[in-house]
């Protein structure tokens, strides 16, 4: 007999079932969601501490107990005996001496060991408070240093934790945090110094592009000299762009990424084209240039230190004053190769030229238009030298001007 064939409805449903595939199991938590609630479940190092010393006390009080009972036990059995078969008459009874004896040993350790029982919790007791009070005073500094730590954020860097008072390793620890977020807001500090004078360095060429543009374009009897006129402008202003968008990319690359490649290098031959660079300029300005150079061999990136060099001769040459005087010496000395570049120029304080390094800052000369470059000119200088290991640092002449000195390891 056939089999009645299945309803259309029951078909569908069971359709529908085959379809649908079962839920996916959720995800797994990370480890650091799994391992929060034990963190939060866990004991505190106060009450960790507090157990510890506790349990430390309860055990020697036990163990001088029991060395107690047992040396008054002692005591009593080395205590002279009466002669064998001797009676001892206490009260209306008459025993013999050995059960005597025995008797008074045996009563000895019962007062001792009732005595400590008494004691025993007593001591463990206060053994708990004192600890529980110590080790509070002792990780005092040590929540200070938390709650500081908590309260921190982008804008409060300034927050110390005031442990001036602190002593031993908990001062050291305070003093060592505090260092810490003085560096750290020095670094935050810096950051946005730069942002706000790249944005205003970027800004500047920006604005000198839209006035011509908009005075031009206001201007109905403009005519092809007046265009040529703000083509050259807008070239320029373009350009004052271009260099600072160059700068800014070499920093961060120099900053992040290091060294693409490493091959000996004689700081005296990259003397040769930064000066080449710069002869015309220095011409026109009327500037002396006075050339000591002896090998100076290291290893580096050769396109990288040949903008050291460049970057170092542009400075003395673009901040120098008219008639002044360059002098480029190189060598080595004391396992370091240096290049030294010292200039005439305005008179800079000595606590202002550590300052030349940091990005956007000139000298004492005003930042206009009429002033080339960006200011990223030492900035560069240091990232790389950093980057090859050495270091740079910069000192006033006498009279005015500076003097730049580059050191790297010798090959």
């Amino acid at each position: 007999m056939a089999e009645p064939a299945p309803s259309p409805t029951r078909m569908a449903g069971r359709a529908q079932q085959q379809a649908v595939p079962p839920a996916p199991p959720p995800p797994p938590l990370p480890a650091e969601a799994r391992r929060a609630p034990s963190r939060r479940r866990g004991v505190g190092l106060r009450p960790r501490l507090t157990l510890v010393c506790t349990a430390v006390v309860a055990l020697v009080s036990a163990l001088l107990l029991w060395l107690g009972w047992l040396l008054v036990g002692g005591v009593a059995r080395s205590v002279p005996s009466l002669p064998p078969g001797t009676t001892v008459r206490v009260g209306n009874v008459t025993v013999p001496a050995e059960r005597l004896n025995e008797a008074i040993g045996a009563a000895a350790r019962a007062d001792v060991l009732r005595a400590g029982l008494i004691a025993f919790p007593l001591v463990v007791a206060a053994a708990a408070v004192v600890s529980w009070v110590l080790v509070g005073r002792v990780l005092g500094p040590l929540h200070a240093v938390t709650a500081t730590a908590r309260r921190l954020t982008v804008e409060s860097l300034d927050t110390r934790t005031g442990l001036q008072d602190a002593h031993g390793e908990v001062a050291e620890l305070a003093a060592g945090f505090d260092a810490m977020l003085d560096r750290l807001q020095a670094a935050f500090d810096a950051q946005r110094r730069f942002v706000a004078n790249a944005s205003h360095e970027l800004r500047t060429p920006l604005s000198v592009l839209r006035t011509e543009v908009d005075v031009t374009l206001s201007d109905p009897d403009a005519d092809a000299d007046e265009l040529r006129r703000m083509a050259a402008v807008v070239r320029d202003a373009t350009r004052r762009a271009d260099d600072l968008i160059a700068g800014l990319l070499l920093l961060a690359r120099t900053e992040s990424a290091g060294l693409a490649e490493v091959r000996p290098v004689d700081l005296a031959d990259l003397t040769v084209p930064a000066l080449a660079a710069v002869r015309a300029e220095a011409g026109r300005r009327g500037l002396r240039i006075q050339v000591q150079t002896a090998p100076a061999p290291t290893r580096g990136d050769p396109v990288l230190l040949e903008r050291v060099a460049g970057n170092l001769v542009e400075n003395a040459v673009r901040h120098n004053v008219a008639g002044g005087w360059l002098e480029v010496c190189t060598g080595t000395g004391d396992g370091s190769a240096r290049l030294q570049v010292s200039s005439s120029g305005p008179e800079i304080p000595g606590d202002r030229v550590a300052e030349l390094f940091e990005p956007f800052r000139r000298g004492p000369v005003a930042r206009t238009a009429d002033t080339p470059g960006s200011g990223l000119g030492l900035s560069i200088v240091r990232a790389i030298v950093q980057a090859h290991g050495g270091r740079a640092w910069a000192e006033p002449v006498p009279g005015g001007g500076l003097k730049v000195t580059v050191e790297l390891p010798a090959r």
